[in-house]
């Protein structure tokens, strides 16, 4: 799906990315994330934004691990987007396997298969 982000998926994205800026408990920060990250597998620039937010958390947490995991993310967020090769479904935590395809959820489906 390499080109521009259709809108109704970038504004879903763009809530998504709001909802964690604004969010009071970091889990919830996480989970708005993760699904924003969901939405934006497929195009180069929000994957890699994404994976930037996350890292920021990371280490406003003070994780390493997680913030280590997002730097390699970082790395193959937009090749893996370009070249389409992206586990779909895959939240972006460092907990998660890199290449590990996951369920996505049934409102962001529908997002996505109206792009």
């Amino acid at each position: 799906m390499i080109g521009r982000m259709p809108e109704r998926v970038r504004a879903a994205y763009q809530a998504e990315m709001r909802a964690a800026r604004t969010a009071t408990q970091a889990q919830a920060r996480w989970r708005h994330l993760e699904l924003a990250h969901i939405l934006s597998q497929p195009w180069p620039w929000p994957h890699t934004a994404n994976h930037l937010a996350m890292l920021a958390l990371a280490v406003r947490q003070r994780d390493r691990r997680e913030a280590f995991g997002q730097v390699l993310r970082i790395i193959v967020a937009a090749p893996g987007s370009a070249l389409g090769r992206y586990p779909e479904g895959n939240t972006g935590r460092a907990r998660v396997g890199i290449t590990l395809p996951m369920p996505v959820p049934d409102d962001l489906a529908a997002v996505l298969q109206a792009a």
